[in-house]
C-alpha cells in the first residue's frame, strides 16, 4: 500500500479484502480471455435471463474488440505485440433503484476484461451479493476476484491509490459527486465508468463498453541486438513486476 494515512481510514476487514483483491486481480488477469469468458458463461448459466444475456453480452463484446492481440510493424526487425489487460481493482457500486442485471453487467464487463471487483451496495439493494458470490466461484473465478464492502466504507475505499476506478450506475448528481471525489484524490488518476440512463443503458449497452474496463500494453522483442540475444520490454499503464 503506498499511502498509509489513506490506509488507516479503512477497516482491518477492509483493508485486508483490498489486499486480497489486488492479489486476485493480478492471477485473473494472467488468465487469457477465453479462459475468463468460459467461467463467466458458466456463470450466466446460473443467473436470471435478463442478468445471463448481458453477461453473455459483455463476452461477446470484448471478445470482438480487446481479446485478440495486434502485430504491429517492426522497423529495425523487432516483434512488436498490442494487447490488453486489466487495470486493477475496480469498485463497482449502484443506486438502490438500479435494476440487478445492471449491475451484473458491471460485474461481467470489469471481470471479462481481467479486473478484480470490490462491489459496495447499500443493504437496501435487491441484489443477492452473497449469492453472486457463490456461484462465481462454483463457475471457476480466482478466489476474492469479487468481494463485497460494505457501503458505510465506500467514500474512504475510493481514496485509495490502488483503487484504479469506480463503476456506477444512478443519478446525474451522484455522478458528479463522484467525480469530484476522485479527483481529489492525491497519486494516480482513477477513472469513473459512469451510467444514468437507466432505461436505454446506452452506455452499458454499448459494444465499446468494455474499453473503459482496459489498458493497451505493447510487447517488444527485439531479436538483432548482438550475438542474438532477446530483449523483452513490456511498456503499459501502471506498475511492472
Amino acid at each position: 500500500m503506498k499511502n498509509n494515512s489513506q490506509l488507516m481510514a479503512l477497516s482491518p476487514q477492509v483493508q485486508k479484502s483490498l489486499q486480497s483483491s489486488i492479489s486476485a486481480s493480478s492471477v485473473w488477469n494472467d488468465l487469457d480471455f477465453e479462459t475468463r469468458i468460459a467461467i463467466l458463461r458458466r456463470w450466466a448459466k446460473s443467473l436470471d435471463n435478463q442478468s445471463a444475456m448481458m453477461v453473455n453480452f459483455q463476452c461477446n463484446n470484448a471478445l470482438e474488440m480487446v481479446a485478440e492481440m495486434q502485430v504491429m510493424p517492426g522497423p529495425t526487425g523487432e516483434s512488436n505485440t498490442l494487447y490488453c489487460v486489466g487495470r486493477g481493482v475496480f469498485v463497482v457500486t449502484a443506486s438502490d433503484d438500479v435494476a440487478n442485471h445492471v449491475v451484473i453487467a458491471q460485474i461481467a464487463t470489469a471481470l471479462v476484461c481481467g479486473n478484480s471487483v470490490m462491489l459496495c451496495l447499500s443493504p437496501d439493494h435487491p441484489l443477492k451479493t452473497g449469492v453472486i458470490l457463490s456461484q462465481l466461484e462454483q463457475a471457476g473465478c480466482v478466489a476474492n476476484v469479487l468481494s463485497v464492502i460494505d457501503s458505510a466504507d465506500f467514500d474512504a475505499l475510493i481514496q485509495i491509490e490502488e483503487i484504479a476506478a469506480v463503476a456506477y450506475s444512478g443519478t446525474e448528481d451522484r455522478v458528479l459527486s463522484l467525480a469530484r471525489q476522485l479527483a481529489a484524490r492525491s497519486g494516480q488518476l482513477a477513472q469513473l465508468v459512469a451510467e444514468t440512463d437507466l432505461d436505454n443503458l446506452p452506455v452499458i449497452g454499448s459494444p465499446s463498453y468494455c474499453l473503459r474496463f482496459i489498458t493497451e500494453r505493447t510487447r517488444t522483442i527485439n531479436i538483432t541486438a548482438v550475438g542474438g540475444n532477446a530483449t523483452l520490454l513490456e511498456l503499459g499503464c501502471g506498475e511492472t513486476d
